[in-house]
């Protein structure tokens, strides 16, 4: 990865130049630095720096995202594509933190299977108690 995306010169332009390839928003840019999973390179004069790389990064954080995962979730992903796979879920972190998610989403069903039965009950009970007034 690396090379091919060029930014603008002032850091502001490169958080924005960056955010527009990726398709994220500025603020997810800064918020993905400040959860250490972005790790722009500085320039000379201590701007940001983004290259390719960051734009598969910000791209696959912002995927893993929608999924339900937390940034914190998100850091086996991002650490497989530094270590130069193709993939972000190829590494056995990144299987166990699918398999963690998976899991997390089994008790929420699990849970909301139980909430809608409740639900059902009550309203069993509510229309057969105003069937019998």
């Amino acid at each position: 990865m690396g090379g091919g995306f060029s930014v603008g010169e002032r850091r502001r332009d490169a958080d924005r130049d960056l955010a527009a390839a990726a398709g994220v928003t500025v603020k997810a840019v800064r918020y993905y630095e400040g959860q250490g999973l972005l790790k722009p390179r500085r320039a000379a004069n201590g701007y940001r720096v983004y290259d390719a790389e960051d734009v598969v990064i910000v791209r696959e954080v912002k995927a893993l995202l929608s999924l339900g995962l937390t940034a914190e979730q998100t850091y086996p992903f991002i650490e497989c594509l530094r270590a130069g796979n193709d993939r972000a879920d190829v590494c056995p972190a990144s299987l166990t933190a699918y398999r963690i998610r998976i899991a997390e989403v089994e008790q929420r069903i699990d849970e909301l299977t139980a909430l809608r039965e409740r639900l059902t009950g009550l309203l069993t009970d509510a229309e057969s108690w105003r069937t019998n007034e």
